[in-house]
C-alpha cells in the first residue's frame, strides 16, 4: 500500500510537470500568461475539494481565504518586508488559516444548507470589508515584485508551476494517510467514522485548515500575477463559481482540478472571441454541477474511468501470509472485558430497554440474540456511546465508561461494526483496513488479515467491493485493530450458507488469533452455534435468558419467542 501510495504521488508529479512541459514548448507568451492563471485558479480549486469533495462539506468562501493570503501579500509588499513574494505568500497561506478555522468551527454541527449560509455569509462580509480597506497599494499604484529569475511571464509560469505540484503531490500524499481517510469516512458517515475512533471535530477543523492555507498561498500567487488587485476578484460570485466548477469536474483529483482551471481562466477567454456574454460561463457551469451531482460522477471521475478501461489490467496482488497475521493483544488481566449492569433505555414513556445485563468474559464469543425489536441494537447502541442516557453501568475491562463519548470508548479498545456496511467508496480496502486497525500495521500485515476473512485484494477500491464482501471487510477493519472487545452486529447478512459457516468458524478464533473479546448480535442460529460459548437473549427490552449456548437456545421460553409455539403447553397438552 505504501508502495501504491509513493506510485500516486509520483504520477500526480508526472502529470504536472508534462502539462507544464508541453505549455512552454507549444505556447507563445499570450497564451503562457492565461494559462499561469489556469494553475493558480487550480490551487484554489484544490483546496476546495479537500473540503467539498473530500470532506463532504459546503464551503461558499473559498475565495475570501485566497483575498486574506492576497490581501497579506500586497500589505507586505507595500511595508517592503524581507524575504520576497516566495515568503510572502506563505506567511499569506498562514494568515488564512485562522479564518478557516473559524469557519470550521460552525462545521461541527451544521451540514447542508445552514452551513452554506454560514460560509456565504462569511463570503458576503470579506467582500464588504476588503472593499472599505481597499487592497494595499491600489491606490498609490504600487505593485506586487515577483522574485528575481522569475519575473517574467515565463518565469513566473514556472514559480507558479512548481507551487501548484508541490501542493499537488502533498494533498495527494495527505489524502491517501490515515487523515485523508478520515477525511472520506467523515463525509460518508460521521457515525461510523467515530466508531472506528475517528475524532470527527479534528478531521473536519484539518480539513478547513489545510484548505484554507492552500487557498491564502493561491491568493498570493494571485497578487504576484495581477500586480495589484481588486475587491471584486474575491467577491460572493467568484467563490460561488469556484464552487460550481470544483463540483462539476471533482476537484478534489489532480486532473479535476487543472481541467476546472482551464474552465474558470480559458472558458471567458473563448466567450470573448465568439462575441458572448462572460454570464453564459457561470450559467454553464452551474448546469454542470447540477448534472454532476444528479449523476454522482464527475468529469475527472469519467475520464478516469476511460482511462482505466483502455489500460492493461494490474495481476491481483497475492494472498497474504496468515503467519503475517499481527500478534494478539497482551492480557490486561481482567476476568470480564465487557460488563452492562441494568442498562435501561426509555424514548419518552417507551422502554426500550428495561434492567438488562450482560457479560463478554475475556477471551469468549458470546452471543447477543433475540426478535427483531428486542433491543439489540438499543443494547449495543448504549454500551458504545451513541446513547448518552441511560440509566446503569457500562464496565470495559472493570473501569466505567459512562462518562466517555464514542470516540473515547473506541479509541479505548471498546469497536463495533454496523448491520449496513457505512464504508466510504472512494477508499481501497487496504487503506479502509489502515484506517479501522488504528494504523502501524504493514502492508504484510493487512494483507494477512484481509486473507483470513477472505476479502478482496488491498488495492481494491470499496466502490468495486460487493455487499457480502463489504461485510467481511467490515469485520477485518475491526479485528486488525485488535481491541479488548469487539461487537459485531449481524456481519452474517447477506452472506451464503457456506460462507456464514465459514465466518463463524473464524470469528471463534479471533479471541485466540487476536487477543480480542467478542460479543456477536446474530439472527444465524448456525453461526450463533458455531462462533459462541455463551449467549444472551433480549425479548422486548428485557434479558430472557443467558448461559451456554446449547443450554440457552434449547430452553422452550427462548423457543417460544423466535417461533411464537409454547411448547411447555403443548407437552403439557400431550
Amino acid at each position: 500500500m505504501k508502495r501504491d501510495n509513493l506510485l500516486a504521488a509520483f504520477k500526480t508529479a508526472a502529470l504536472v510537470a508534462a502539462v507544464g512541459g508541453l505549455c512552454l514548448v507549444l505556447l507563445p507568451n499570450y497564451w503562457i500568461f492565461l494559462v499561469t492563471a489556469v494553475f493558480i485558479i487550480g490551487m484554489s480549486l484544490q483546496s476546495l475539494g479537500l473540503v467539498v469533495g473530500r470532506s463532504g462539506m459546503i464551503s461558499l468562501c473559498q475565495m475570501s481565504f485566497a483575498g486574506v493570503g492576497a490581501w497579506t501579500v500586497g500589505y507586505l509588499n507595500l511595508i517592503g518586508f524581507p524575504g520576497g513574494l516566495i515568503v510572502w505568500m506563505l506567511i499569506g497561506g498562514l494568515a488564512a488559516l485562522p479564518f478557516g478555522l473559524i469557519i470550521g468551527i460552525p462545521a461541527l454541527r451544521l451540514r447542508g444548507i445552514n452551513l452554506a449560509i454560514v460560509t456565504l455569509g462569511f463570503a458576503v462580509a470579506f467582500g464588504v470589508v476588503l472593499g472599505t480597506i481597499t487592497y494595499p497599494g491600489q491606490t498609490t499604484f504600487q505593485m506586487v515584485q515577483r522574485p528575481a529569475g522569475f519575473d517574467s511571464d515565463r518565469g513566473y509560469f514556472i514559480l507558479v508551476l512548481i507551487v501548484y505540484g508541490i501542493s499537488a503531490v502533498a494533498l495527494e500524499v495527505v489524502s491517501r494517510s490515515r487523515l485523508g481517510a478520515s477525511w472520506l469516512a467523515v463525509s460518508h458517515s460521521e457515525r461510523a467514522a467515530a466508531s472506528l475512533g475517528v475524532s470527527v471535530p479534528l478531521s473536519k477543523l484539518s480539513a478547513f485548515a489545510i484548505s484554507s492555507f492552500i487557498a491564502g498561498v493561491s491568493g498570493g500567487l494571485l497578487a504576484g500575477y495581477m500586480g495589484t488587485l481588486l475587491a471584486d476578484n474575491f467577491s460572493m460570485m467568484q467563490s460561488l463559481v469556484l464552487f460550481a466548477v470544483a463540483i462539476m469536474v471533482g476537484a478534489q483529483f489532480p486532473l479535476g482540478a487543472i481541467l476546472g482551471g482551464i474552465l474558470v481562466a480559458l472558458f471567458p477567454e473563448l466567450l470573448r472571441r465568439l462575441n458572448l456574454p462572460q454570464d453564459l460561463g457561470s450559467v454553464i457551469f452551474g448546469l454542470g454541477a447540477v448534472q454532476a451531482l444528479s449523476t454522482g460522477e464527475t468529469m475527472s471521475e469519467t475520464f478516469g474511468r476511460l482511462i482505466r478501461k483502455m489500460m492493461p489490467k494490474r495481476p491481483a496482488a497475492g494472498g497474504g501470509d496468515e503467519t503475517a497475521l499481527p500478534a494478539p493483544r497482551p492480557d490486561t488481566g481482567a476476568p470480564n472485558a465487557l460488563q452492562a449492569s441494568g442498562i435501561t433505555v426509555r424514548y419518552g414513556n417507551v422502554v426500550a430497554l428495561n434492567n438488562a445485563s450482560l457479560s463478554v468474559p475475556k477471551g469468549k464469543v458470546v452471543g447477543l440474540i433475540g426478535p427483531n425489536g428486542a433491543g439489540k441494537s438499543t443494547f449495543v447502541d448504549a454500551m458504545t456511546g451513541y446513547l448518552p442516557r441511560y440509566e446503569g453501568d457500562v464496565l470495559f475491562q472493570g473501569d466505567n465508561i459512562n462518562a466517555l463519548g464514542v470516540t473515547q470508548r473506541a479509541r479505548a479498545g471498546l469497536r463495533r461494526t454496523w448491520q449496513t456496511t457505512r464504508m466510504a467508496p472512494d477508499l481501497t480496502v487496504g487503506q479502509y483496513v489502515d484506517l479501522a486497525s488504528g494504523g502501524g500495521l504493514t502492508d504484510a500485515e493487512i494483507a494477512a488479515v484481509l486473507d483470513w476473512f477472505d476479502c478482496p485484494p488491498a488495492g481494491e477500491l470499496i466502490a468495486a467491493v460487493d455487499s457480502g464482501a463489504r461485510r467481511l471487510l467490515d469485520v477485518a477493519g475491526v479485528v486488525a485493530a485488535r481491541p479488548p472487545v469487539i461487537l459485531l452486529d449481524e456481519p452474517a447478512a447477506g452472506q451464503s450458507y457456506a460462507e456464514a459457516v465459514m465466518l463463524g468458524k473464524r470469528i471463534a478464533e479471533i479471541p485466540q488469533r487476536f487477543g480480542s473479546s467478542v460479543l456477536l448480535i446474530e439472527h444465524d442460529m448456525d453461526l450463533v452455534r458455531t462462533a459462541c460459548s455463551e449467549v444472551t437473549v433480549l425479548d422486548f427490552g428485557t434479558v430472557l435468558a443467558a448461559g451456554p449456548t446449547a443450554e440457552v437456545l434449547d430452553m422452550p421460553v427462548v423457543k417460544k419467542a423466535y417461533m411464537g409455539i409454547d411448547f411447555e403447553h403443548e407437552e403439557a397438552a400431550e
